[in-house]
């Protein structure tokens, strides 16, 4: 008698999936089926489902959210500090910053750089017809105006600068914002323990050690919660996505998406196997449980633990590089983000019929990669500072409120390159590091 085979065991990134799937389906096809046309009023039914989105399946995305959130700021001290003082030289650390940087202004440039090339020929905003874009704008702009609002309160590149520096790192570590002022402090904490004796810090590396470890079993614990949260969060997304205003705005909305995608499938594999040597296949292979994590959370901070996990795990880097480029990527590299503002800002440029000259493509390709920079690591943190960058090329930023109907979804999609860029970025520092080049 044949002994029976065992039962292949699904995967967590396929469970994950399926968890996206579902709840992409069942939440389109209630909005598909109740939701009301645009500017006409909601009908019970409808109402009925975005009270039980709301009330019921958004809290249990909350949750989910939250236990990533709650880890991420001793994983990004630990792992930032234990990579750094493991360098054994401040020439290493400035050796491995420079390509580091080198490599997020390298990526930043060609993903705003291809923004720049879809619009120009795609032209989104010249297909817009005046009516369609003033009956959409009415819809959406009391949401654009706080937007336009908080980038009023922006402050200038010196004061941003002088924030950086914290007067309390208990009081950094305690907001999202205040994440980069926490790498700055854990990079200068990890540089001085370099040029001290070892057993004057060996305590404190044994301390972070073991809270690394921890917090890495309570991602562990999180991320068996990750199939169902991601349901709840997508199925919520889809609820309340604006498919009336989608239909209006689809030229821009496929041009967005287009975009995303071939930075996603095509660019950033393709760099993939260029500097790091990996196939594009097993690349995409590899980290698409990553990639979904990424696009139901639609947060780079949210997914950093993940991140520095898939790369030690799925791609053999070591955790001093992992754990100095994904904290470092979750703040300062965002290629998604600075394609998106690209393509948001010519495209409303188009809508508004002004005409950019030379002077203000280079504008918006170089506050761009300023803004892949400052913006927050959290669901549509970059908004207020697009709003900066239209006022600087003399589009109205009240504009804005075109694409706020849709920009749940592209939220969610340029999440995705942002954090594979700093995957890409750290397996290519480890091949360089495996031959000798670091």
């Amino acid at each position: 008698m044949e002994q029976a085979k065992p039962r292949r065991r699904v995967t967590l990134s396929t469970k994950i999936l399926i968890g996206l799937t579902v709840g992409v389906v069942v939440g389109i096809g209630l909005n598909l089926a109740l939701a009301p046309e645009l500017g006409a009023e909601p009908r019970e039914a409808y109402q009925a489902i975005e009270r039980v989105a709301d009330e019921y399946v958004k809290p249990v995305g909350d949750l989910f959210l939250r236990l990533l959130f709650m880890v991420v700021v001793p994983i990004v001290f630990c792992s930032l500090f234990l990579g750094v003082a493991s360098l054994g030289s401040v020439q290493k650390l400035g050796r491995l910053g420079g390509r580091t940087l080198l490599w997020f202004f390298g990526t930043g440039l060609l993903a705003a750089v291809l923004g720049v090339a879809l619009v120009s020929f795609v032209g989104p905003g010249e297909r817009m017809a005046a009516d369609v874009a003033e009956q959409v704008k009415q819809q959406y702009l009391p949401a654009a105006q706080a937007k336009v609002a908080q980038s009023a309160e922006a402050k200038s590149w010196l004061a941003a600068l002088v924030d950086l520096v914290p007067t309390n790192v208990v009081g950094a570590a305690s907001s999202n914002k205040g994440l980069l002022s926490l790498i700055l402090f854990a990079l200068l904490l990890g540089a001085a323990a370099i040029g001290v004796a070892p057993e004057r810090t060996r305590v404190l590396r044994e301390l972070l050690e073991a809270v690394y470890e921890l917090c890495l079993r309570i991602l562990d614990w999180t991320m068996r919660l990750a199939p169902l949260g991601v349901a709840c969060l997508i199925f919520h997304a889809a609820v309340k996505l604006g498919l009336p205003v989608m239909q209006l705005v689809g030229w821009y909305f496929v041009t967005a998406m287009s975009g995303l995608i071939l930075l996603q499938f095509v660019v950033l594999p393709g760099l993939a196997l260029l500097f790091a040597g990996v196939g594009v296949g097993a690349f995409l292979r590899r980290c698409r449980g990553l990639c979904v994590t990424a696009f139901s959370t639609s947060s780079s901070n949210a997914t950093m633990p993940t991140t520095i996990r898939t790369a030690e795990e799925e791609f053999g880097v070591p955790n001093r590089i992992a754990g100095f480029v994904m904290p470092l990527g979750a703040t300062m590299n965002m290629n998604g983000t600075a394609l998106f503002l690209c393509i948001v800002v010519l495209f409303l440029a188009q809508v508004a019929g002004i005409s950019l000259d030379a002077g203000d493509y280079f504008v918006v390709v170089g506050m761009a990669l300023l803004v892949a920079i400052g913006a927050a690591g959290v669901p549509g943190g970059s908004l207020p500072l697009i709003a900066l960058v239209l006022a600087q090329v003399g589009v109205p930023p009240e504009l804005l409120a075109l694409i706020l109907g849709v920009d749940r979804i592209v939220d969610m999609a340029r999440t995705v390159p942002n954090i594979t860029s700093d995957l890409v970025c750290s397996v290519w520092l480890a091949r360089g590091e495996a031959v000798g080049d670091t």
